[in-house]
């Protein structure tokens, strides 16, 4: 056992290395940088100010007490809110569909190959293909969406769908949806299929409906493997940026917290600012990690 510990080990060791070289060192630099006044002009010029970019007190001889800082941010508060509406709502609907389109395509039919191929499209293309691709279909103009509603009925006159305050989120989240959602599938199904037919037949000789058996049987068994997809999917949400970045840019109703750090650290020079951001980021990641795979009893070591 110490044997194949130890070869563990080093054929792990290339790979930590490259990780630590890559995403260590860029990101315990980003850590300090937001404890200093550092500017993208001269990264090495910089001194240290402490908490100062995440919470300050000014007192003006005046009297009056300025509190500045990113958790006193508006704009970062309205970033985080964005954040989460858009993780929240994404996810669950990609689960609830990933589910529904993976139990479908667990059954036997005919040309069910043909399907499963075909449903992986929408993921497999470049999220920036798919933005720049909605973008033409949601425009106002001589976008195939407004035109098809209003050949419908179902509106009177065209939307910007991105550029309009109310549907600029609803925007994201059809494109996104519509994208993630084979992904979401793609680990269902695999864990259905891991799920022996011999339970569901006993299942269903005991009288179980077919609800119950979904419920009572199938959900629990594969409950592991959808807290991982789950885990994945929201993470990946949380830290969303290339979408909103193409599809709605320079819109505070979808300004995303990645997006907010990407403006501070090089659109407005305010490097040190941006650095806290993605630091706060970093910890929300990590802290949301954490907790989904305590509420999933999800271990790293294997296991249920």
């Amino acid at each position: 056992m110490r044997q194949r510990a130890r070869s563990a080990w080093l054929f792990l060791a290339p790979m930590l290395i490259v990780l630590a070289a890559v995403a260590g060192w860029p990101l315990m630099r980003t850590i300090y940088f937001s404890f200093t006044d550092a500017s993208l002009a001269d990264l090495e010029a910089n001194r240290w100010i402490g908490f100062a970019n995440y919470f300050s007190v000014l007192q003006l001889p005046s009297g009056r007490v300025i509190y500045d800082g990113l958790l006193v941010d508006p704009v970062w508060w309205r970033a985080v809110w964005n954040t989460v509406r858009f993780t929240v709502i994404s996810v669950t609907c990609e689960t609830i569909l990933g589910m529904i389109v993976a139990l479908v395509l667990n059954t036997e039919f005919r040309g069910r190959g043909i399907v499963r191929a075909a449903i992986l499209v929408p993921w497999a293309i470049p999220t920036i293909v798919s933005a720049k691709m909605w973008q033409w279909m949601l425009n106002d103009q001589f976008g195939i969406l407004n035109d098809i509603l209003l050949r419908l009925g179902l509106i009177s006159t065209k939307i910007a769908w991105t550029a309009n305050a109310d549907t600029a989120m609803v925007a994201v989240l059809i494109v996104d949806i519509w994208k993630t959602t084979p992904f979401m599938a793609l680990l269902i199904l695999a864990a259905l299929q891991m799920i022996p037919t011999e339970i569901h037949e006993v299942a269903r000789l005991d009288g179980a409906n077919p609800w119950q058996v979904f419920w009572k049987v199938t959900l629990p068994l594969i409950r592991p493997a959808l807290m991982v997809a789950v885990i994945f999917r929201g993470l990946d949400a949380f830290r969303i940026f290339d979408l909103i970045y193409v599809l709605t840019p320079n819109n505070v109703q979808t300004k995303s917290m990645s997006v907010f750090a990407r403006e501070n650290l090089f659109e407005f020079d305010k490097f040190a600012y941006g650095s806290a951001a993605s630091t706060l980021l970093f910890v929300i990641l990590g802290s949301l990690t954490i907790l989904f795979m305590w509420l999933g009893r999800v271990k790293l070591g294997g296991g249920r």
